[in-house]
C-alpha cells in the first residue's frame, strides 16, 4: 500500500466513542460482576481461551470490545455481521473465510451483533460450524436470549449477562475522553456527571454527547474549547432515556409499575410511570395497562378504580399531554392506595380453565330461552323461578350450572374493601341455600 493511501486512511474521521475504545482489560469500564479478578471472562480472555459466547446487555457497555478484544489475545481472526443487514449468504461467506484460516493454523471468531435479529435458519445456519470448531461464534444482543435464540445455538454457547455502567464508570470514561482533546478544557465535575446521568449507563452514548459539546464550544485565548453549563444544557437538551419499544426493557418498567401498583406502592408507581413516559412511551399505552390493573389486582375491592382508569385514558385520549399524563398519575396513585383484591382475576382463569377442558355440558332445561310453544312444550324454562317473586329476591336452593359443575366456586372474594361486604352476602346466600327444603337436582 502507498504512503499517500496511509496518509488517507489516517485522515479518516473516526468518532471520539471509536478512538477511545479500550484496548486492554485495564481500560475497561465497569463490568466487575464478569471482569473482576478471578472472574471466568476475565481469565478466558487473558489466557487468549476461546469459546462460544453470547454477551447479554444495554447498549454501549462494551459488548463489542470485549469480542474484538478476546479475539486480538487469543491471535483469532475476527469476522463481524450486523443481523440487521447480513443474512445466509453473508454466513456462508464467512465459513468459506474462516475455514481458510483454519487451514493455515488460525481460528476464527464470528461476531454477530444484534444477534436477536436472525430468524430461526439464519441462527440455524451457525451450529455445524460452531460444533466442528470452525467458527468461535460470539453474539452481542440487548433482549434476553433465552426467549430470542434458539436452544441448540444458547446450548452451546455461555451466555454472559453485561449491565449499565454506573455513573462514576461514565465520568471515567468521560474523562478519558477529555484527555484525548487537543488542548483539552478543564471541565466542572457537575457539568461531566450531568452528561454521565443523561448517557442513562452507554459509555458510546456519553462520548458522543461529549463531542458534541466540543463541537459547539466556543474556545478560550489558549484555544481550548470552553465547556460551561450553557453548553451542556444545550447539548443534554430534549435528549430522552434509554428506552425500546418491545424490548426487554420496555416490558421489564412496564411489569415494574403493575408490581408497584399491586404492592401498594405509590411512591414507586409514580417513578416507574415517569421513567416510562420520559423514555418516550406512549402514555395511551400506559393507560391501557392501568386499565388491567384496575380489574386484575383491585377488582371488587373497590370498583371505582376501574371507572377512575378508564376516565383517565378518555382524558388522555381528549386532552392529549400534560392533563392526560396527569390524569394517569392520578388513576396510578388511586391503585397503589386501594385495597386489593384478585379474586375475580382468580375465579375468571378458573372458570376459562374449566370451559377448555370439561365437556361442552347442555344447558339445564329449566334455564334455557323458550320464545316459541314448541320450545314450551319441549321443557324450556320449565319450573324456572323468577328470584325477584322469592323472599330476598334469593331463589334458595336454585342451580344455575350444569349438574355436573354444581358445587363449582371460582369466585372467592377477600375481606378487604368492599369485597368484605360481598363476602359477607355470599356466605349468607350459601347458608340459604344449605337450608333450602327446594333442592334442584337433588
Amino acid at each position: 500500500m502507498s504512503d499517500d493511501l496511509f496518509a488517507a486512511e489516517e485522515s479518516v474521521y473516526q468518532p471520539l466513542a471509536a478512538r477511545l475504545r479500550p484496548k486492554s482489560l485495564d481500560e475497561f469500564a465497569g463490568q466487575q460482576h464478569v471482569l473482576g479478578a478471578g472472574k471466568p471472562l476475565r481469565e478466558a480472555i487473558e489466557r487468549g481461551q476461546l469459546h462460544s459466547m453470547v454477551l447479554w446487555g444495554p447498549p454501549g457497555v462494551g459488548k463489542t470490545t470485549l469480542a474484538r478484544m478476546m479475539s486480538d489475545q487469543a491471535d483469532a481472526h475476527f469476522i463481524t455481521l450486523s443481523a440487521v443487514l447480513a443474512g445466509v449468504k453473508d454466513i456462508r461467506a464467512a465459513v468459506d473465510e474462516a475455514r481458510i484460516h483454519r487451514g493455515q493454523g488460525r481460528a476464527t471468531v464470528l461476531f454477530v451483533d444484534e444477534v436477536h435479529r436472525f430468524n430461526k435458519s439464519q441462527q440455524d445456519a451457525f451450529l455445524p460450524y460452531v460444533e466442528d470448531g470452525t467458527l468461535i461464534f460470539v453474539g452481542a444482543t440487548t433482549e434476553n436470549p433465552s426467549f430470542e435464540l434458539n436452544n441448540a445455538l444458547l446450548s452451546r454457547s455461555r451466555v454472559y449477562k453485561l449491565r449499565s455502567l454506573e455513573l462514576d464508570d461514565i465520568v471515567v470514561v468521560l474523562t478519558r475522553g477529555l484527555a484525548t482533546v487537543d488542548k483539552a478544557p478543564t471541565v466542572d465535575e457537575s457539568l461531566l456527571q450531568s452528561l454521565a446521568r443523561s448517557a442513562d449507563g452507554d459509555a458510546r452514548r456519553a462520548l458522543n454527547l461529549l463531542e458534541l459539546a466540543l463541537d459547539l464550544a466556543e474556545t478560550d485565548e489558549q484555544g481550548r474549547p470552553v465547556l460551561d453549563a450553557a453548553v451542556i444544557d444545550e447539548v443534554l437538551q430534549g435528549t430522552l432515556r434509554r428506552f425500546d419499544k418491545g424490548g426487554d426493557l420496555f416490558y421489564d418498567q412496564i411489569s415494574a409499575l403493575h408490581k408497584a401498583v399491586r404492592g401498594s406502592s405509590p411512591d414507586a408507581a409514580l417513578y416507574w410511570f415517569c421513567r416510562m413516559l420520559d423514555g418516550g412511551c406512549d402514555p395511551l399505552y400506559i393507560a391501557r395497562r392501568v386499565v388491567r390493573m384496575a380489574s386484575e389486582d383491585i377488582g371488587n375491592a373497590d370498583p371505582r378504580a376501574l371507572g377512575l382508569a378508564l376516565d383517565a385514558w378518555q382524558v388522555q385520549e381528549r386532552l392529549g399531554s400534560p392533563e392526560g399524563e396527569l390524569a394517569i398519575a392520578q388513576a396510578v396513585v388511586y391503585l397503589a392506595c386501594a385495597a386489593k383484591s384478585n379474586a375475580v382475576y382468580t375465579g375468571f382463569k378458573q372458570a376459562m380453565a374449566d370451559c377448555r377442558e370439561q365437556p361442552s355440558e347442555e344447558v339445564p332445561l329449566h334455564l334455557r330461552n323458550a320464545p316459541t310453544s314448541l320450545m314450551e312444550d319441549m321443557g324450556h324454562g320449565g319450573d324456572y323461578r323468577y328470584a325477584h317473586d322469592e323472599p330476598e329476591a334469593f331463589a334458595a336452593g336454585e342451580n344455575y350450572f350444569p349438574e355436573s359443575l354444581r358445587d363449582r366456586c371460582y369466585y372467592q372474594p377477600t375481606d378487604r374493601g368492599l369485597e368484605k361486604k360481598i363476602a359477607e352476602k355470599l356466605a349468607h346466600l350459601r347458608e340459604l341455600n344449605k337450608h333450602s327444603t327446594i333442592r334442584r337436582y337433588e
